[in-house]
């Protein structure tokens, strides 16, 4: 179970030897929040594309669904070749803003889908650049190509819709809430439980 095994060590310490290099904490957590964080794009970008009211915000949808769709075939792939347990659901955190997409409608919808997916992408960027600096695994820096690939297009599309509020989305990006281990980890699949497959 790679992928949700705590330890109070460094994100450093190597927890693999492997035919593709080392794996690191830091490498195996990163392969598993790609996963999380498509287990909730995914659907937000489908949720875009019945309820978004503009062109732009439906072309935001688009992006998401493909994206995620994507890197997630990379994220299956390799998990199998690290043994890294993936998980089937996005964390608390990340299902609370499915939650608040899902009842949102109109142009609540689009200006809550820019900022909240803006907001995230921003965080996650500067992630994608480190382990992309500093993994010795080559597999692991493939996933690092893509998703910077990736999340740099969908923080473009986000702003492209004219929805993001910078002030506030610099603000979130720099003081992010101090939330529990428990909000920010996806659980664990059960035992027996098929792998959910995230459909281009």
């Amino acid at each position: 179970m790679l992928g949700f095994s705590t330890v109070a060590s460094s994100q450093t310490r190597v927890i693999a030897q492997t035919p593709t290099g080392p794996l690191t904490e830091a490498d195996r957590d990163f392969v598993v929040k790609v996963r999380a964080a498509g287990l909730w794009e995914y659907p937000v970008g489908k949720m875009a594309l019945q309820k978004g009211t503009t062109d732009a915000v439906r072309t935001a949808g688009r992006h998401l669904v493909a994206g995620h769709a994507a890197l997630d075939a990379t994220c299956r792939k390799i998990a199998v070749r690290l043994n890294i347990t993936l998980p089937n659901q996005p964390s608390p955190q990340q299902q609370g803003f499915v939650a608040t997409l899902s009842a949102d409608s109109g142009r609540q919808f689009d200006s809550d889908m820019a900022n909240i997916l803006r907001t995230t992408h921003g965080q996650i960027f500067g992630t994608v650049a480190k382990i992309r600096a500093t993994t010795e695994n080559s597999l692991v820096r493939q996933l690092a190509d893509q998703a910077n690939d990736t999340v740099l297009d969908h923080i473009t599309v986000m702003e492209k819709t004219g929805l993001v509020d910078f002030d506030q989305v610099l603000f979130q990006e720099t003081t992010p809430p101090k939330l529990p281990a428990d909000d920010t980890t996806p659980p664990p699949p059960s035992a027996g439980e098929p792998q959910v497959t995230l459909k281009p």
